[in-house]
């Protein structure tokens, strides 16, 4: 059928392709994730997969919608304002690079950094894929944020991005040090907020710290509460760890943590 258009919903390569009509009505929409169609007029099947063919992954299942879970639900009456799937990578640093006035040195370390976020978040993106789900820029009550919440079968973990910059980088019990620069309180931060995203959540978290671009690093040895990962082997951490959640869990839990009113009541 003519005039039918596909439109993708989420982060490049990783939501739904909807159908859609002229008037912007859908009449069906692709699941990458499940490779399954779900058609609303059956009567426009042929058509619907004329248009999703060039975007299919082998032979998809084809279907009415499959009845919505609870988490499903949660999600379908999320209002935009509120849904923080969609965030970046780094977002506040993109925002403060483009509308901001730093300094040279300033933008030089802002750059860097939002670099280190964007390698990280696409190492853990590519986890979707595993039946992971992956928030970015989790907004926090003092201020700060999560670079990354991490929600799979192997549980949660909330993940801070250091820059390395191809310095040393050394992961003390509260700060770290990256070549000759202060300590920062990473640690700290990580730390106090898997501790609140355990409370928000109401479910074991596991503080990371992700390394990226490092000469070498260095943990101290007393560091026991909190992972220190460096990609490319920040993922196949999480692809071969023992499973701690039961199959419908990470989706509840990405369900409830995709919505602002979870960390900022």
């Amino acid at each position: 059928m003519r005039g039918l258009t596909v439109l993708p919903s989420g982060r490049p390569g990783r939501g739904r392709l909807f159908v859609n009509l002229p008037d912007g009505r859908a009449v069906a929409w692709y699941d990458r994730r499940a490779n399954r169609i779900s058609l609303l007029e059956e009567a426009r099947r042929e058509a619907v997969l004329a248009a999703l063919r060039p975007y299919l992954r082998g032979e998809p299942a084809v279907g009415p919608p499959p009845v919505p879970t609870p988490a499903e639900r949660l999600r379908l009456a999320l209002p935009p304002d509120r849904d923080l799937a969609p965030n970046r990578p780094g977002e506040p640093l993109l925002g403060e690079l483009a509308y901001g006035s730093p300094g040279t040195r300033a933008r030089h370390r802002l750059r860097r950094e939002l670099e280190a976020r964007e390698l990280m978040g696409s190492e853990l993106d590519a986890l979707e894929a595993m039946d992971w789900r992956v928030l970015h820029a989790v907004p926090l009550p003092d201020g700060r944020l999560i670079d990354h919440l991490l929600i799979g079968p192997a549980g949660v973990f909330c993940v801070a991005t250091v820059a390395g910059g191809r310095r040393r980088v050394r992961v003390g019990d509260l700060l770290v040090t990256v070549g000759r620069a202060d300590p920062r309180p990473d640690v700290r931060h990580i730390r106090g907020a898997a501790a609140h995203a355990a409370l928000a959540l109401r479910t074991p978290v596991t503080p990371v710290v992700a390394v990226v671009d490092a000469s070498t690093v260095e943990a101290a040895p007393t560091l026991r509460d909190i992972l220190v990962l460096q990609p490319p082997t920040a993922a196949p951490y999480f692809t071969t760890a023992t499973p701690t959640l039961k199959p419908p869990d990470p989706d509840t839990l990405f369900s409830l943590a995709r919505d602002t009113t979870t960390w900022l009541p």
